[in-house]
Formats: C-alpha cells, sequence, structure tokens
C-alpha cells in the first residue's frame, strides 16, 4: 500500500531539438509545442493528464507540476499551462544537458520543498497517452513499488506492437507485487533482434517515464553517478546566491551548469542500479518519434491515404498529407508523407522517415534558420510572421495581445514603419505617447527608443512593420524595460 503521508510531484521535461519532425518542428518550437488533431499541443496533453494524479499537492487550489525546461521556452510553455488548471514551478536550464542533469535538479528542488520521503513521476512532454485511466494506476502501482520497505526505481514499460528499430527496450526478470524486477536494458537493437524480443513476453519498450523515491534517487546516484550529481548540487547552490528566484521561476545559471556531463538517466542510473523495476503499461502510448509514427496518430481512408489540412491525394496509395496554408495535391504516388509549411515542404518515403536527421544535418551548415524557427514566431506579448525579407528589408505581421506591451527598445541598424490594421495602438516613440487607430501609421527611426502596446481589454492589435536598414536580425535590440523581465 501507499503510504498515507506520501507526497507526488509531477515532473514534466519539456524541449528537444525539434529534428525527427522537422519543418513542423523546429529548435525554437519543438515537438511538444506542435498542436495535434483535437487542436492541443503534447505539452497542454502532458498538464491535463497528470494533473488528474492522487497524492499531488495543490497551490492555490491548482494540482501541482515541476517543469523543468529551457529558458528560451518559458514563455510558450507558460502559455500552455495557462490552458489548464494545472500550477507549475520553472526549473529554467541554459542549455541542454540531457535527462540525468534535469532530473536531479528536479529532486534537489523537491528535496527543498516536499522533503526526501517525497516521490517523483517524471514524464516527457513530447509523448501521447491515449489511456488515461491506465496510466493514473500504473502510477499507483509505482509508488507502492518506490515507498514500501526495500525500495526500487521504477520505469515504465510499453508492450511492443512491432519489432521497432528506433526504441531502447527492457526485459523484465523477477515477478514483485507488482510489476517486475528488470533484467537487462537493450540499446536500440536491429531489426532481426527486434523480432526475437516481440515474440518473448519479458521485453517492453523503453518508455522513459519514471516514478523515483527521492530520497533513493540520491543515495543511487551517489554510488553510480557521483560526478552528475556534484556538479548539479553545485548549480542547485549557484541558484540562489544572487537574485536569481523568483516564486515560480528559478533560472539556473550558465557558469556551473555547463559543467554537467551531458547524460541521460537510462546511462546514468537506471542500467548501472539492482533496484530498478518495471510496471508494464498499456497506455496506447506513442513518442512521436518519426513522421511515420506521426503519421499513424489519423484516420486513414480504404487506400490508406490520410490528409490533415488543405491536402488532395489522388490514384495514389498509404500516402499522409498535413498543408494548410495552401493546397498540396499528390496523384499517382504511393508510400509518401508530404508536410508543408509556409517556409518549408518536406517530400518523404515512409520507409525512410528517420533519414530527416539526414535533411537537418545538411541544413546547418548554411540555413540555421530556418532549422530554428518558424515564419511565425511566438513571443510572451504575442507573436510576428514575416511575410517578405529582402536585402535591405524585412516585412512582418504583428499581433499584439489584448493589454501586453512589446519592450521598451531601440535598434541600431533599422528604422520601422507601423501601420495598424486592426485595433488600436498605443506608441511611444522617445518622449511621445500617441495612440494610432486602424488605417492610421508611424515612423519610428533608427536608434529612437519607443515600444508598442496594446491599451485594448478584448482586442488583438495587428502591424503591418516594415523594417528598413543595414541589418535585420532579431539580435538587433536593447531593452531598457520589459513587463516580462527580459531587460
Amino acid at each position: 500500500m501507499i503510504k498515507e503521508t506520501t507526497v507526488l510531484i509531477p515532473v514534466v521535461l519539456s524541449g528537444g531539438a525539434g529534428s525527427r519532425l522537422w519543418p513542423l518542428s523546429r529548435e525554437g518550437h519543438p515537438k511538444p509545442f506542435i498542436q495535434l488533431f483535437d487542436g492541443e499541443t503534447l505539452l497542454e496533453k502532458t498538464y491535463r493528464r497528470i494533473s488528474r494524479l492522487q497524492n499531488i499537492p495543490k497551490i492555490n487550489g491548482k494540482p501541482f507540476v515541476l517543469t523543468v525546461t529551457n529558458r528560451e521556452y518559458y514563455f510558450i510553455s507558460k502559455d500552455e499551462l495557462d490552458k489548464t488548471n494545472a500550477s507549475s514551478v520553472f526549473l529554467l536550464e541554459p542549455e541542454s544537458k540531457n535527462t540525468a542533469p534535469a532530473i536531479s535538479m528536479a529532486a534537489l528542488w523537491i528535496k527543498k520543498n516536499y522533503g526526501d520521503n517525497a516521490s517523483m513521476l517524471v514524464v516527457p512532454a513530447d509523448h501521447l497517452i491515449q489511456n488515461e485511466s491506465e496510466f493514473l494506476e500504473s502510477v499507483k502501482d509505482a509508488l507502492e513499488l518506490n515507498n514500501q520497505e526495500l525500495p526500487y526505481l521504477v520505469t515504465f514499460g510499453i508492450k511492443p506492437e512491432a519489432a521497432d528499430t528506433g526504441f531502447g527496450y527492457i526485459e523484465s526478470g523477477k515477478a514483485l507485487s507488482k510489476g517486475f524486477e528488470v533484467s537487462h536494458f537493450h540499446e536500440k537493437p536491429n531489426l532481426k533482434t527486434a523480432q526475437n524480443f516481440i515474440t518473448s513476453n519479458h521485453f517492453y519498450w523503453n518508455s522513459g517515464i519514471f516514478c523515483f523515491n527521492v530520497k533513493q534517487f540520491f543515495d543511487e546516484m551517489k554510488i553510480h553517478s557521483p560526478e552528475v550529481l556534484a556538479h548539479v548540487e553545485r548549480s542547485w547552490q549557484e541558484c540562489f546566491k544572487e537574485d536569481l528566484v523568483d516564486n515560480s521561476i528559478i533560472n539556473i545559471p550558465e557558469v556551473t551548469f555547463k559543467h554537467c556531463p551531458n547524460i541521460s538517466i537510462d546511462f546514468a542510473l537506471m542500467e548501472k542500479s539492482k533496484k530498478i523495476a518495471i510496471i508494464p503499461a498499456n497506455l496506447h502510448w506513442s513518442d512521436i518519434g518519426s513522421w511515420l509514427s506521426f503519421s499513424q496518430l489519423f484516420q486513414s481512408d480504404q487506400e490508406g491515404n490520410s490528409v490533415v489540412g488543405n491536402g488532395l491525394i489522388v490514384n495514389s496509395r498509404d500516402t499522409f498529407i498535413q498543408a494548410y496554408d495552401r493546397v498540396v495535391a499528390a496523384v499517382g504516388v504511393d508510400n509518401l508523407i508530404i508536410i508543408d509549411t509556409p517556409d518549408a515542404l518536406l517530400v518523404i518515403d515512409k520507409l525512410h522517415t528517420q533519414d530527416v536527421k539526414l535533411v537537418t544535418s545538411k541544413l546547418k551548415q548554411n540555413q540555421k534558420e530556418i532549422l530554428h524557427s518558424h515564419q511565425t514566431i511566438k513571443r510572451p506579448w504575442g507573436s510576428f510572421t514575416t511575410l517578405q525579407s529582402g536585402h535591405s528589408y524585412k516585412i512582418k505581421c504583428i499581433e499584439v495581445k489584448p493589454l501586453k506591451s512589446l519592450s521598451l527598445q531601440s535598434h541600431k541598424f533599422r528604422s520601422e514603419h507601423w501601420v495598424v490594421i486592426e485595433g488600436e495602438a498605443e506608441v511611444t516613440n522617445q518622449e511621445k505617447l500617441f495612440r494610432i487607430k486602424t488605417n492610421e501609421s508611424t515612423f519610428i527611426a533608427q536608434g529612437a527608443k519607443h515600444r508598442l502596446h496594446n491599451p485594448l481589454p478584448n482586442t488583438i492589435l495587428k502591424i503591418i512593420e516594415v523594417q528598413s536598414g543595414s541589418y535585420l536580425g532579431e539580435d538587433d535590440i536593447e531593452r531598457f524595460e520589459d513587463q516580462f523581465g527580459r531587460s
């Protein structure tokens, strides 16, 4: 039975390079923020799912979640959180160091705030779980195992549905009151080995979901990965030396965190410890690790074709199209995946979806911007879409949320023309403060200190901005004041 005093803290790991689902996923907007068939993102679904768990604390009446993510993703993560009934503290990494340092930082936060008798449930933000009732029951079983007299570190295993070479496998051993002891971890196998695995009842896909008792986690880390733990503890101590701590935000200092080993929790701990158990879980789970697995989320017709958005398929079989901004037609083709975005088009055979990484590696050499960002980029105040650009000009459509403001800023190398197309803008331009309405415009000179504010409570402000100058990069900005703490 679970101890009555057991507190469970869900830990969401959110981020990623965004390469396997390029061009829909980008480095600046990775997989957790992709909208699925029902309009929800994977991160939003994760928050909703874990907020239904028992034993988790509530902050101001809302189920509590601890989020570990990159600083760059804080505002878009907060937007997804705000769509749900959950609350969160954010541990913000200056750079990704894989899952072992991230989970260790989360464990230190839990120990400080809830003691080392608490349990932590570690869940990736980019997985889809459609059987939520089974998920909740599996967590109960895991809690029972990591809070008994001789506790286990628990991982969740997914029964293989096919001989997939893209997953690591876990081999189960002795049966326990719930689940099994782990006999062995297996790295991603070749096809023949994977086929042998699925004919056995002892092999499971490694889901990357874990449940740990905090004290036992630290005891095992001290034995098996003391170097990782030492670097993480130094970073944790640095968090509290200056004004780096907010009630809901902890910025992890780069000066110490950069020395943490870049290592997964599997290599650092799970494959070394002798106190690991596995809970088999029928979660209808997918890590959506390729365009093939993404396409399989959508119902197909009798010819195996499926379309999201403005796709048209004629005389074709086993083809998937995702297109929103323009019509994409496929005629007389088989076994293709076609992903259309405003600035990039991917056409790939279903047998080669793991090779998207070959495309992204080539793009890194000379087109890094298209790997990092979409044409539409979210900001805490709203978003902007680049409509057209040239050597010395750029045209954007800027949307500002009600009552939100861009920072008070200036640019060294460009001037800006603003035309309001919807709503009303309050403009700061040097010493002047004034409003411009729909169909009115203003000019911001190069070097002028300026700000754009939406003063209306229920209307999104839309403007067309024309930039002109010798350099138009997003880093040509000096902030003086900012309501989002970026100055």
